[in-house]
């Protein structure tokens, strides 16, 4: 069973542990300035971000970008790089095409959501911003996003008008117009966070079985249970206030939605979705189960078990 002590908690509560962040620029602003790349999700075309051309490219975000994380670090957040997670993605993608998986399982996810898993950032700040300009002098609009790395929803928000200027550039510009907004932004993420220790991160948890699984499906009996129910149970034991929603299900598969899994496991270490379900399995591969079964993440936010094979 996943476990976190009372102790533990109210210690890092006393520590104002606060959320790590990443800044990358809003979907509004790639779409506005032709960073934008075609991903085929399972041969529908979907339109994402393409962070890493914007930042090879477009020096004023880079500075843009560069002002808002120096910002949140000289208030405590940590900050985790953009352009680091872009190269870790792209590492993990290296690998991937030299490995076969055991069992031809497709697993789709976007460019923008292997970036986050990458990151492991609990809070994306997507910015966007305008310079606006009057004769001689301009200023800054934007709009800054705070959304849930996990659930990708919206947590915190900002925006304003800056003041004109003559002779300022956009990361100054911005910083001007940040600055009378930033304490109200930084009290909402804080108080996520706070949350999330209280309540649990919220993520979705699928399990499925394999089209080859042997004689076994959701619906198998063992000792008087099904397979569903054995879950469910454990679902119930390890979530956070036993907090979680049972989305649809069949003999086939099981949606678990709204799925409260503590920030850390009972060593103190950061939990994620993944780690969450692969608890799950090793308590399915033990006695008197020993189901055989494989873990695939998709995002911070969710993880598939998939039974019947690895």
């Amino acid at each position: 069973m996943i476990v976190i002590s009372v102790a533990l908690s109210f210690s890092m509560f006393g520590q104002a542990k606060k959320p790590t962040l990443m800044v990358v620029p809003s979907e509004a602003w790639c779409t506005k300035n032709g960073y934008m790349m075609k991903f085929d999700n399972q041969g529908t075309p979907e339109l994402v971000p393409n962070y890493k051309i914007a930042l090879q490219t477009h020096s004023e975000v880079n500075q843009v970008i560069s002002k808002i994380g120096e910002l949140m670090t000289d208030r405590g957040f940590p900050l985790v790089d953009l352009m680091g997670a872009i190269r870790g993605m792209e590492q993990e993608q290296a690998i991937n095409r030299s490995m076969t998986s055991k069992s031809g399982a497709e697993i789709v996810e976007s460019p923008v959501d292997m970036i986050k898993r990458q990151a492991k950032a609990d809070i994306t700040l997507e910015l966007d911003y305008t310079i606006n300009k009057t004769g001689p002098k301009q200023s800054i609009s934007y709009n800054l996003r705070a959304l849930d790395s996990y659930t990708h929803k919206q947590v915190a928000a900002s925006s304003n008008v800056g003041a004109p200027s003559f002779a300022a550039d956009a990361p100054t510009l911005l910083q001007e117009a940040v600055l009378s907004n930033i304490d109200n932004f930084n009290s909402q993420l804080q108080k996520h966070f706070d949350d999330l220790f209280t309540n649990g991160r919220e993520v979705t948890v699928r399990v499925q079985v394999f089209e080859n699984a042997q004689n076994i499906d959701l619906e198998t009996d063992f000792g008087g249970k099904e397979l569903n129910e054995i879950i469910g149970d454990w679902m119930y034991q390890n979530t956070v206030q036993h907090r979680y929603s049972e989305q649809n299900s069949s003999e086939n598969f099981i949606v678990f939605d709204q799925v409260r899994i503590p920030l850390l496991d009972e060593k103190g270490r950061p939990m994620d979705t993944k780690n969450f379900v692969q608890s799950l399995q090793k308590y399915l591969k033990a006695a008197p189960y020993n189901i055989t079964s494989k873990v695939d993440q998709r995002g911070l936010g969710q993880a598939v078990l998939i039974i019947g094979d690895k």
